[in-house]
């Protein structure tokens, strides 16, 4: 792997291409170049080269990509070797639709908690072995399961209080869908899904359509 800097939109292609190749082995397809890789999902050839180059070499002149041999090795680079266990902090509709949500990676990503502070929703069944519990064991949770990721769907104003709690507590990975900015500690990382920035962003598009937006 290269030692320079690897940016978040590789990371995020990386994703893109794993499940552009998981569909190409469940087709059957043993090879494929980057130009067939490009062409069929809609991608850019040179990017998706430039992109895995910065963890090795997997081409191979003449074949392209073994599309099993490289899908593994995606795999290996994303971390989804190791089971990720997750907590959702915040009940409402989106805590309860992420808790019920099956498209989590098989074996890679496991929510196993959900918690609120609402005395009203503790105890609900949100789907089998999972009930709302509140928050004040989140924190002995986190430890006594090993929860490495927490999402957060809390509003604005408890998000940075349950940062700091779930940080705290040894969670070094959050996915925050609250509409506020939080700052990760040393060793730990954030992201944040604003729903607002994404519907005004493509607000923009539908008020600009002549205008073309760079992707990187």
């Amino acid at each position: 792997m290269k030692t320079e800097k690897i940016s978040e939109l590789t990371i995020n292609r990386l994703s893109v291409y794993l499940r552009c190749l998981n569909e190409l082995a469940d087709a059957g397809e043993q090879t494929v170049s980057s130009k067939t890789l490009a062409g069929r999902f809609n991608l850019n050839s040179a990017q998706i080269r430039k992109d895995l180059a910065y963890f090795g070499e997997f081409g191979v002149r003449g074949v392209g990509y073994y599309v099993e041999d490289l899908r593994v090795q995606l795999i290996k680079i994303l971390g989804l070797v190791t089971e990720h266990r997750a907590v959702v902090v915040g009940a409402g509709n989106m805590g309860y639709a992420l808790a019920n949500y099956s498209g989590f990676k098989p074996r890679s990503f496991l929510i196993i908690g959900i918690f609120d502070s609402d005395p009203a929703k503790i105890g609900r069944v949100v789907r089998d072995g999972l009930r709302v519990m509140s928050v004040e064991y989140l924190k002995d949770f986190i430890r006594e399961e090993g929860i490495d990721i927490a999402i957060l769907t809390v509003p604005a104003s408890a998000a940075e209080e349950v940062f700091a709690l779930v940080t705290s507590a040894g969670v070094r990975a959050v996915l925050n869908f609250a509409p506020i900015q939080l700052h990760a500690p040393e060793g730990a990382k954030v992201r944040t899904v604003d729903l607002s920035i994404s519907l005004e962003s493509l607000s923009y598009f539908l008020a600009n359509p002549s205008v073309e937006l760079a992707t990187e």
